[in-house]
């Protein structure tokens, strides 16, 4: 049995507040979980001290015993100090697609036949 630290979401509709849990992996989101470890308000302000709220001592229990936590739930672990988490590095990704690079290499090509012309 996979168990991970994850969000559960709860909340009205267009005002969500979610509960970091520690569940089975192929459990619903939203459904049987094993304990409830702390709560998440996105819709206070990023440096309130509500907005993430965690009991730390099991959150590390968690941790020790194998328990996987989810990318969002590792920012929070990381804040707190729990665990170091680093940023996924994707070079590709910040590349132009390929229409952008023909757009960008015919507008070099122009330049330097206007550049021709004029000199």
């Amino acid at each position: 049995m996979s168990v991970k630290l994850r969000l559960s979401r709860g909340g009205a509709k267009k005002r969500p507040y979610y509960y970091i849990v520690v569940a089975n992996s192929i459990s619903p989101r939203d459904g049987r979980y094993i304990e409830q470890i702390g709560t998440f308000d996105p819709m206070l302000k990023k440096d309130s001290p509500d907005r993430v709220k965690l009991d730390v001592d099991r959150a590390r229990h968690w941790l020790k015993v194998g328990a996987q936590p989810t990318d969002r739930v590792a920012r929070f672990l990381d804040a707190a100090g729990l665990m170091k988490r680093t940023a996924p590095v994707n070079p590709d990704k910040a590349k132009p697609k390929k229409k952008a690079q023909e757009r960008a290499a015919a507008a070099a090509e122009k330049a330097a036949k206007a550049a021709e012309a004029a000199g």
